[in-house]
C-alpha cells in the first residue's frame, strides 16, 4: 500500500535510531502500513487542534523485536502502527498538548503525559471504540490523567 498524509512520511512513522543502529529491520507488514496510514490521519487531525503547528515523531510503529528492545510491553500500540511519541514545541509543553487533546473530540485511545517530556497517543484499530484512556507516567508511576 502507498499512501501519502499531507505533514507525516511513512518513514517518519517507521524511522528508529534504534533499530538503525542495532541492525533491525523495521519495515511494517501490510496490516500495520494500514495502521499506519490511519495513524497519519489522526495525527493530522492533532495537528490541526494544535494550530497546525509542526509535530516532531520521536517513536511510532516498532516491531516487536525492537519494541522489546526498548522495554515496552508486547501489548504496546506500537506494534500495530497506531501509536506515536511526540512533542509540539511551537504549542506548548507536553502538559499544554495533553490537555488540548484531552478536551477535543480527537478519537484516542489512550494518551499519556510520559515524564513531562513527550506525549504518547494511541488510536483504536478499525472497528473499536475509542476509550478516550487519559494518563501521566512519571517517577512516581502511573496516574489517571485530570484537568
Amino acid at each position: 500500500m502507498t499512501w501519502a498524509s499531507p505533514n507525516f512520511s511513512l518513514d517518519e512513522l517507521t524511522f528508529s535510531e534504534t533499530a538503525t543502529r542495532k541492525g533491525i529491520d523495521n519495515t511494517p507488514s501490510d496490516d500495520v502500513l494500514d495502521n499506519l496510514y490511519k495513524t497519519a490521519m489522526e495525527m493530522e487531525n492533532v495537528r490541526e487542534l494544535l494550530g497546525n503547528n509542526p509535530i516532531l515523531i520521536s517513536s511510532s510503529y516498532r516491531n516487536l523485536e525492537l519494541n522489546t528492545l526498548l522495554g515496552s510491553k508486547p501489548t504496546s500500540a506500537h506494534i500495530r502502527g497506531l501509536a506515536c511519541d511526540f512533542t509540539c514545541p511551537k504549542f506548548g509543553d507536553p502538559d499544554d498538548i495533553v490537555d488540548a487533546i484531552f478536551g477535543s473530540d480527537i478519537q484516542y485511545d489512550q494518551i499519556i503525559l510520559e515524564f513531562d517530556k513527550w506525549v504518547h497517543i494511541a488510536f483504536p484499530a478499525d472497528g473499536e471504540s475509542a476509550r478516550k484512556k487519559a494518563l501521566i507516567i512519571n517517577k512516581k508511576g502511573t496516574m489517571i490523567y485530570s484537568q
